[in-house]
């Protein structure tokens, strides 16, 4: 099982490199079904994992000109500060045992899985549906919504202190239709807010010294090692085209794991 969870941290970084962005929603399950890593802490590791991966990830970004930092700032600031309040209060504050309903108990490690298992679910639609995507005229003036971003940013940075994901598939649409940002600069400027916000809401985690930090890094290594492989298989192969089948998998996994953690 292990060198499995080994060959799968290699796929979330060749997906991450391939379609820029999805493959960190995976993390969590690799390390709570094929590591046995404790919920709670597979998604304080996967904050670490998808921070570190997505700074790297964004360097070819920034050499692009493809990340804006006005709008990584502005949309950044909120979400950064709900992950580490999420991080160091919320879920510390979470019971272990939340209610029985007749023979099943939540607990709070079946209530993060059966988040997560929902929020795959809704970023396999995201992925699924055929956008259209209209040429943006680069003369355009770029306005923010400072309301609605504020308010997407701070739910993004929750939810990804809850269960560590990134949340690219709801920043990246927020950035084309609140800051009118052009697709790959969204994509772009997305994994900038990725990076910090979940570096930053892991020094909000409590009992940092108690983690595995040569299994941590080696997960890491691993990620990275697959990102550098995904950004150069995206130079010939759409990553567009892959989407869909991507969102399939992640469709099928969020379903796995409700069913899981309810029924089996």
């Amino acid at each position: 099982m292990e060198l499995a969870g080994f060959a799968a941290s290699v796929f979330i970084g060749i997906s991450l490199g391939l379609i820029g962005g999805g493959g960190s929603i995976l993390t969590v399950p690799v390390l709570v079904y094929l590591f046995h890593i404790e919920p709670v802490v597979a998604t304080a590791y996967s904050l670490f994992i998808v921070g570190t991966t997505g700074v790297i990830g964004s360097v070819s970004y920034f050499k692009k000109g493809l990340v804006n930092i006005k709008t990584a700032i502005i949309f950044g600031i909120p979400s950064v500060i709900a992950v580490f309040l999420t991080r160091a209060y919320i879920v510390p504050a979470i019971p272990h045992d939340i209610v029985q309903i007749g023979q099943f108990m939540l607990t709070k490690n079946i209530l993060l899985m059966l988040l997560f298992g929902i929020l795959m679910i809704v970023a396999s639609y995201s992925m699924l549906r055929k956008e259209k995507q209209e040429e943006e005229s680069t003369t355009s003036v770029q306005s923010f919504n400072y309301p609605l971003i504020l308010i997407e940013g701070s739910v993004v940075g929750m939810l990804t202190g809850l269960i560590g994901a990134g949340g690219g598939f709801l920043i990246i649409p927020a950035l084309v239709l609140l800051s009118k940002l052009p697709m790959k600069e969204a994509v772009g400027t997305s994994l900038v807010i990725i990076a910090a916000k979940s570096l930053i809401g892991f020094l909000g985690e409590h009992g940092t010294d108690a983690m595995d930090w040569m299994f941590l890094l080696k997960v890491t290594g691993f990620a990275i090692s697959g990102l550098f492989i995904g950004m150069t298989l995206s130079k010939k192969i759409s990553g567009e085209k892959l989407k869909p089948a991507f969102g399939w998998f992640v469709l099928m996994m969020g379903i796995y794991i409700i069913l899981k953690e309810t029924l089996m």
